[in-house]
């Protein structure tokens, strides 16, 4: 039976199909990273840098509790991150005017560089996907992410691209 054949089908899923679903995820996740990771290896960097970067760039300004929040990292391997790309001057780190307690983010020239280009590479691959997949499957991608995602995260995914605008 193929998978994509007949939505009824998809309803009462097997064992099987869900595997290769899974699989499936494995494999465009290992492509989707694929470009980025060879461009962070030149620089001696790993995904974790990435996401900062990505949300830093996505949030100017943003505090470092906030970036914890977002990632699900801990304060320790968060720290080490943000020490490297602070150091390689590819992020900022200003105390808060409000609260002094508080260090917020910005990307620098440089850093907005290295971000767009890590994006740049991921866009391409989903904006050659989507076109094959189609404005129908895209929307069904969506709503399989949204819907493995649990509802604290769902929340927040949500008021991330609600406030900073449209998502997919």
């Amino acid at each position: 039976m193929d998978d994509r054949a007949g939505g009824e089908s998809l309803l009462f899923l097997t064992d099987d199909q869900l595997r290769k679903g899974i699989e499936a995820m494995f494999f465009a996740y290992r492509g989707f990273t694929a470009d980025p990771d060879r461009i962070l290896a030149e620089k001696g960097y790993g995904r974790a840098h990435h996401r900062a970067l990505h949300f830093i760039n996505r949030s100017p300004g943003t505090t470092v509790n906030n970036l914890l929040n977002t990632l699900g990292v801990t304060k320790q391997s968060l720290n080490r991150v943000l020490r490297s790309l602070i150091e390689d001057g590819l992020v900022v780190s200003a105390i808060g005017t409000r609260d002094k307690r508080e260090r917020h983010l910005t990307l620098t020239e440089e850093g907005r560089a290295l971000e767009q280009a890590l994006s740049n590479a991921q866009r391409a691959r989903m904006r050659a996907a989507y076109k094959a997949a189609g404005p129908e499957a895209v929307l069904g991608f969506r709503a399989v992410l949204e819907a493995m995602m649990d509802a604290d995260m769902r929340r927040q995914y949500r008021k991330l691209t609600e406030t900073l605008g449209p998502g997919v």
